[in-house]
């Protein structure tokens, strides 16, 4: 495994590569979701590419850039377990010199759910994949699907801008609980991690319910803000929309997709489940 962290020695290695090339985007805090992501990588491209990048530009003022988990030997050590061919891992100097001054973002996707609470991060998101995707030119790239606006905006950006790449979708990964993996699972102590678990019951009431009959998307969003709080999460948002375009829907008549994000103690976690 080669790792480097400038445009110029990535695509000096990357015109020695064979194709198709697979890109997996990190930030660092690597977990069993982030493997999914670099064996679906492996068993699909004949060359692998993970970066290794904590974006300041997707955090907001007084969000957890700063205390982000960050163990560089331990992720390279896991890229290099997973069979990675090659890690771009620049500096911030790098990604964004001095006179920067562009950003690339999605419309009607991004303006709502994480779009209203974390205002920039989406912009952020798509700026920094897009940069990534430039510089790589990969064939394929690679989301997980608990993030499902991110995924949604990043495959919309690519269409749009006709990056000519395909954005592949991998399932979530969750633990034997029901709980979706994060890097920021880390900041969760004994009773906060139970407490967690309120985002999982949330989406499975929302199941449940849909499943015995309930359209009315509104009883539905209600009924997953009273099991948040019984676990103690203090909700953010819950939201039950189209999955394509994350409208909100008023009445069920199809395919649904329930998205919840809240805070346990000061960690922020978010997830979705298809209804």
């Amino acid at each position: 495994m080669r790792v480097v962290e400038t445009v110029a020695a990535l695509r000096a290695e990357l015109d020695e590569g064979d194709r198709p090339l697979g890109l997996v985007p990190t930030m660092g805090g690597l977990h069993a979701g982030h493997t999914a992501l670099l064996r679906a990588a492996r068993a699909q491209c004949a060359t692998s590419i993970a970066s290794l990048f904590v974006n300041p530009t997707q955090f907001g003022p007084g969000e957890d850039y700063a205390s982000y988990p960050r163990n560089r030997p331990r992720d390279l050590s896991i890229m290099e377990q997973e069979d990675v061919d090659l890690v771009y891992a620049p500096t911030v100097e790098e990604m964004y010199p001095e006179g920067f001054d562009t950003t690339v973002s999605v419309g009607r996707l991004a303006q709502r759910l994480e779009g209203v609470s974390r205002p920039g991060h989406l912009r952020g998101v798509t700026t920094v994949v897009c940069k990534l995707i430039s510089a790589v030119r990969p064939q394929r790239a690679y989301f997980g699907c608990k993030d499902a606006q991110q995924l949604l905006a990043v495959r919309r950006m690519a269409e749009d801008l006709c990056l000519g790449v395909e954005i592949v979708a991998v399932p979530t990964v969750r633990e034997p609980d029901g709980l979706a993996l994060s890097s920021r699972n880390i900041n969760l102590g004994g009773a906060e991690r139970r407490a967690a678990l309120g985002l999982r019951e949330g989406l499975c009431v929302a199941k449940s319910i849909r499943a015995a009959g309930e359209q009315d998307a509104g009883q539905i969003r209600e009924a997953m803000r009273r099991a948040m709080r019984e676990r103690g999460v203090a909700v953010d948002y819950v939201s039950v929309a189209d999955p394509r375009t994350l409208d909100e829907l008023e009445t069920i008549n199809g395919p649904a997709l329930a998205l919840v994000a809240g805070f346990v103690g000061k960690t922020r976690l978010i997830d979705n489940e298809s209804i």
